[in-house]
């Protein structure tokens, strides 16, 4: 506790902390759906286009969050457009558009003056680049997606499962799937600023699949991926604080301890059970004679 109360004594530290355990809860929710959808690898497709609509603003002196939200919006919808055409696979898509985007962030970065320190923290992230425009921005984008996931629960509970399915019951599967693309774009430039291009994707996918070893159902991975994720948060923003190291590396470890943790209890829970079928058989060919 008296290392959360010094924390909090400093102010970029409360806006990190903000920012950061709304934003893993966003995206801990989508990715129950994204990975169960085969939809991981779009977010780290669009944290790298979010890199590059980012280099673009800071070097044309725009708002860095204002310029590339309706850019990786636009970028999901696309991506979205192509795995339905199926006119080309949908990861040589991701491969092809996050090659280009990051490759644009990186010729404008080496062509620009003055902006190296703002357009790395983009890239690795930085708890020092919050601002209070950021958090504020955040908190209200936050809400909006935490919001409209829980309106839409039930629709994105089919659309995941069976869209087959869902389509003839008469829901709108096209639009359920573009509704969860923009969410995810949204998360994705929200955490850019605590976890960087390189790392953001890890807020979507490392919960979900912690929770999948555990449990089945999907409200519960969804509701233990919620606060798995802020757990993690918390813990490696302490991390960080304490050994000073970079914030979204430190969540990342502590995510991957965790679901290193829950994969032992589920083999550990499969062993168990295991030896009851094996000493029920026993028990029952032991009556047999």
């Amino acid at each position: 506790m008296g290392m959360i109360s010094e924390m909090l004594s400093y102010p970029f530290l409360v806006r990190a902390l903000a920012g950061g355990i709304l934003v893993s809860l966003c995206a801990s929710l989508l990715g129950v759906s994204l990975v169960l959808k085969r939809y991981s690898m779009i977010g780290d497709g669009l944290s790298h286009v979010s890199f590059g609509a980012l280099s673009f603003a800071v070097a044309f002196g725009w708002s860095p969050l204002k310029i590339s939200v309706p850019v990786v919006v636009i970028a999901a919808f696309f991506l979205l457009r192509i795995r339905s055409n199926g006119k080309m696979k949908s990861d040589a898509a991701i491969a092809m558009i996050s090659a280009v985007a990051l490759a644009a962030g990186i010729i404008v970065t080496s062509m620009t003056t003055g902006m190296t320190t703002d357009v790395s923290s983009y890239m690795f992230g930085s708890i020092l680049a919050m601002s209070k425009e950021d958090v504020r921005l955040s908190v209200i984008l936050s809400f909006f997606v935490l919001g409209l996931f829980l309106i839409c629960y039930n629709k994105i509970f089919a659309v995941t499962f069976d869209e087959s399915f869902a389509r003839a019951t008469g829901v709108k599967v096209s639009w359920y799937n573009v509704l969860i693309a923009v969410l995810t774009a949204v998360t994705i430039v929200l955490g850019m600023r605590m976890m960087g291009a390189m790392l953001i994707s890890s807020l979507i996918i490392f919960p979900s699949l912690t929770s999948m070893r555990v449990f089945k159902s999907f409200r519960g991975v969804v509701i233990s991926s919620g606060i798995l994720s802020v757990v993690c948060f918390v813990i490696g923003m302490m991390a960080s604080y304490r050994y000073s190291t970079p914030a979204g590396a430190s969540v990342v470890m502590v995510n991957l301890a965790a679901f290193l943790v829950f994969s032992a209890a589920d083999c550990g829970a499969r062993m168990i059970r295991a030896d009851k079928k094996a000493g029920h058989r026993t028990a029952g060919k032991e009556e047999l004679q």
